[in-house]
Formats: structure tokens, C-alpha cells, sequence
């Protein structure tokens, strides 16, 4: 099926007025964002179901555990979120506020439930199409988020004996 040029920009502008009333109505809904990044439910959800996607393999495979270097890492994005400068935080802040709208959600990545219920393997089919978009914005918040959940998880030291790392250096630590 070919797609004419006037259908292409009936369904572009259609998407764009989608994500512009999904936007209002976060806002509607959560107020107007914060000077700085609030870790709300809805991104807490969201990097919770990222975090085992992400860090598929590298996980403690002990539910108790599992779930305690999940919270561990969440709190790690989030501490890496409120270091970065306060424009580069408001751009999270919108980016998980659509990221917690199911139907921009679906037409943005084909997750089919919320993120609670969304296993490793739809979040991480979600992501990788964020990866390999064509629209390199998508490529770049899958760029972000996934620099973001890496980088909270190294930053733990109970991640390091799994890579070799021995910890930084006691003549630079003192």
C-alpha cells in the first residue's frame, strides 16, 4: 500500500494534534511541571519497567534482590535527573509525562497495557523501536533513557563485582 503525499500529511497532522491534546490534558490532569524533575507515579512506573529491559542479564535473579537494585536504580535516574541543568530536567519531566499517556504510549511505541503490567519483552520491544525510529527525536529520548537507567547502575557499587571493577582506586578515594 503506497501512502499518497496529502495521507501522509492528514496522518501527521492528525498525530500532532493527538500528542498536543495529550500534552493538555497531562497538564490538565498533573499541573503545570515543576522548576525541578518530580519523580511522579507515572515516571517511577515507567523506569521501573525499564530498568529489567535495560539491564536484561545483569539483574540479581533473587526476587527479593531483583526488586531492591530495580528501587536502587530508579532512585539513581532520579538523582541523575535533578544533576542536570533545569532545561535539560523540564524536557524529562514532558517526556515521561507522555510517556504515562496510554494512547500516546500506543501510537508512539505499540505498548499494548501500562507499564506495571508490561513485561521485560514488550518494554524492551517498545525501547528498541525507539531505537531504530526513523524520527530522530524518538532516538534520542531512547538515548537518554537508556544512558540514564546504564549510568544509575554502574554508579551502584553492588553492580561492580559483576564487571570486574574493582572500585575506585584508595590513593584517589582518600
Amino acid at each position: 500500500m503506497e501512502t499518497s503525499r496529502r495521507s501522509f500529511l492528514k496522518f501527521g497532522t492528525l498525530g500532532v494534534l493527538l500528542l498536543a491534546a495529550g500534552g493538555g490534558a497531562y497538564r490538565l490532569l498533573h499541573g503545570a511541571p515543576a522548576a525541578r524533575f518530580a519523580l511522579d507515579k507515572g515516571a517511577r512506573a515507567a523506569i521501573d519497567a525499564m530498568v529489567p529491559a535495560l539491564l536484561a542479564g545483569a539483574l540479581p535473579l533473587e526476587p527479593a534482590a531483583r526488586q531492591a537494585a530495580i528501587g536502587a536504580t530508579t532512585r539513581g535516574v532520579h538523582q541523575a535527573i535533578l544533576g542536570l541543568p533545569l532545561g535539560a530536567q523540564k524536557e524529562l519531566q514532558d517526556l515521561f509525562g507522555m510517556l504515562a499517556l496510554g494512547p500516546v504510549r500506543r501510537l508512539l511505541g505499540a505498548l499494548p497495557s501500562d507499564w506495571p503490567e508490561a513485561s521485560p519483552e514488550q518494554v524492551g520491544a517498545f525501547l528498541q523501536g525507539w531505537r531504530t525510529h526513523r524520527i530522530g527525536m524518538l532516538r534520542a529520548a531512547y538515548q537518554a533513557l537508556h544512558d540514564l537507567v546504564i549510568g544509575a547502575w554502574y554508579a551502584e557499587p553492588t553492580s561492580w563485582p559483576a564487571i570486574g571493577y574493582p572500585g575506585p582506586m584508595k590513593e584517589l578515594s582518600a
